[in-house]
């Protein structure tokens, strides 16, 4: 097939895929509006050692793992709970939790993932709990500083108050996947139909391709 035969298939059958992408589109969008909203609140802690030493610098990079480790236990959970009088189970909030360290600034990075209707209520909801697992870490950290000599210290600051961010749906990416699904969807139904009737003779094109040979004339059907 040339172009201009692929060009003619287009004209005749691209509306089945045009169709198939607005309701695919349309359809995403649907169930999108359906799901309930996931909400992130991060916040970032730094590790600040009280002196510029490559050693304790050093350390300092070596206890990140330490301390996210220890935000991951249900222990420190419930008392996260227990502060905010949250309706949660500790492994539910533990696993609701991400605590990233960072070697490169040296910080950890929590994140809390939770449904919430709207931006409103999981500020109000998430946020607090993103800040309370960082008041867990810097009273944690406080704790071994008494243990530890003034110069070999080391301080846990937050950076700044939690953020918010909607997670899913994302409506804007679910719309453009479902109408790109529809569209290739809508292009193997128009190869599938181009194909069952590739044996329809329908065109004096059809004749040349399939013989081999030039039509000369046509004879009309009668009416």
């Amino acid at each position: 097939m040339n172009l201009l035969e692929y060009a003619g298939i287009l004209v005749r059958r691209g509306w089945i895929m045009v169709l198939l992408a607005v309701l695919t589109a349309g359809a995403a969008f649907w169930l999108s509006q359906q799901m309930t909203p996931v909400y992130r609140a991060s916040m970032v802690v730094l590790m600040v050692p009280s002196r510029p030493d490559w050693g304790l610098q050093q350390a300092s990079v070596q206890l990140l793992n330490s301390r996210a480790e220890y935000l991951r236990s249900a222990i420190v959970a419930a008392q996260v709970i227990d502060v905010l009088s949250l309706d949660l189970e500790p492994g539910a909030l533990v696993g609701a939790s991400t605590f990233i360290p960072n070697r490169d600034n040296m910080s950890i990075q929590i994140d809390v993932e939770l449904p919430a209707p709207n931006d409103q209520e999981a500020a109000a909801l998430i946020n607090p709990i993103a800040g309370e697992w960082a008041n867990q870490l810097i009273q944690y950290q406080n704790e071994l500083n008494q243990e530890a000599r003034r110069e070999d210290r080391v301080q846990a600051r937050v950076k700044d108050v939690p953020q918010i961010s909607l997670q899913r749906p994302r409506l804007l990416v679910n719309v453009l996947i479902g109408a790109v699904a529809g569209f290739f969807l809508g292009a193997v139904l128009v190869f599938v139909l181009e194909f069952l009737e590739s044996s329809i003779i329908r065109r004096y094109e059809d004749v040349e391709r399939g013989g081999g040979l030039p039509v000369l004339a046509a004879i009309p059907a009668e009416n």
